[in-house]
């Protein structure tokens, strides 16, 4: 299987993350990476190609333009007030304030844009989305040109982002805009599915009221679990989208026996509404040793997860989410891909 990466991911090297109230090293972090990357080669799953440019033209098809202006000048605009820290939004537009107006401070508008107090812009963060939502765009128009998979190992990963709002480490909405340059190139629907263990919000808010994406998100209960405020099953989706978004939310401590059913339906759904191609949201924080969540899969149930989705028999796109389990990161990615090529070969 090919992989996409390009070292200016790494531009990204956030200090602080607001965590239990205390700033501590993000567990977002570019060894993530790294340790996927060696477990490629490790394994030889294929050739390592570096992506090609597409500029801003897709990801103004699904994100707001103030927003990506916001992004590209954040980081100069947060020094320029005299700040000396990472950029951490630490007022937002609630239920008690106006959310109409964009403030013109800087603070105002890290607010205005912020999911949460969670995720930090440091030098280098829009770098590296940049080159992340390449690396999805050249994974995806790889699968669509041969049929074969392809794996974008992107970083920022992006499933949190809306269409004008960043958090949960996410900046850029990787899925969302590799989605809908399948589109561009004559798919007719395309299947999102998230197995990553918190909720796609972001890719759910770009696709609620549309019927060409059907959108499937296997997480955990968002009463319990971050990103808490969407994620229940009674979404829907709205207007032609109704019946295009479908929300699996599970309790801590979910193993793979009740999981695997949630996957199977969400697969299901797809093979009814005709879809034409699959690009996997590839959280793997569903592994029982992840640090900040609560599901208990094994690195062997990424491989069964593998062979799954190959039955699908559709061109599929795996762009890395989260995993936050530093040391397994690289194996349980591996599986997942390596399963599914193994499932390919022996149909």
């Amino acid at each position: 299987m090919l992989t996409f990466h390009s070292a200016a991911t790494q531009q990204r090297r956030a200090r602080t993350e607001l965590d239990g109230g205390v700033l501590v090293t993000p567990y977002e972090c570019p060894e993530r990476v790294d340790l996927v990357l060696e477990r490629v080669r490790e394994t030889r799953l294929g050739e390592v190609r570096a992506p090609e440019i597409f500029g801003l033209g897709p990801v103004l098809a699904v994100h707001d333009r103030g927003y990506v202006d916001f992004l590209a000048d954040c980081w100069n605009d947060w020094q320029a007030a005299g700040n000396s820290g990472e950029a951490i939004a630490w007022i937002w537009p609630t239920r008690a304030l106006r959310d109409d107006i964009i403030p013109e401070h800087i603070d105002g508008r890290l607010g205005h844009y912020a999911l949460g107090a969670d995720t930090s812009i440091c030098e280098g963060t829009f770098e590296a989305a940049m080159a992340s939502k390449d690396i999805a765009l050249s994974a995806v128009s790889h699968s669509l040109a041969t049929g074969e998979p392809a794996f974008g190992l992107c970083r920022p990963p992006g499933h949190h982002a809306a269409s004008d709002q960043f958090g949960g480490y996410c900046f850029f909405n990787n899925a969302a805009i590799a989605a809908q340059h399948a589109l561009g190139r004559g798919i007719s629907r395309v299947a999102v599915l998230d197995v990553d263990f918190h909720h796609g919000n972001g890719t759910q808010q770009i696709f609620y009221e549309r019927d060409d994406v059907l959108f499937a998100s296997l997480h955990g209960d968002p009463r319990r679990c971050f990103p808490y405020f969407l994620g229940h099953a009674d979404e829907t989706g709205r207007g032609q989208g109704e019946g295009f978004n479908l929300n699996y939310p599970m309790a801590p401590g979910t193993g793979f026996d009740a999981w695997s059913r949630a996957l199977d339906d969400a697969l299901r759904r797809m093979r009814d509404a005709g879809c034409e191609a699959l690009v996997v949201s590839l959280g793997v924080d569903a592994f029982e040793g992840d640090p900040i969540s609560a599901f208990t899969l094994t690195s062997d149930d990424f491989t069964e997860l593998g062979r799954r989705l190959a039955g699908a028999d559709l061109p599929t796109t795996f762009l890395l989410e989260g995993g936050y389990a530093v040391k397994e990161i690289g194996i349980n990615v591996v599986n997942v891909l390596s399963g599914f090529e193994a499932a390919c070969r022996a149909s």
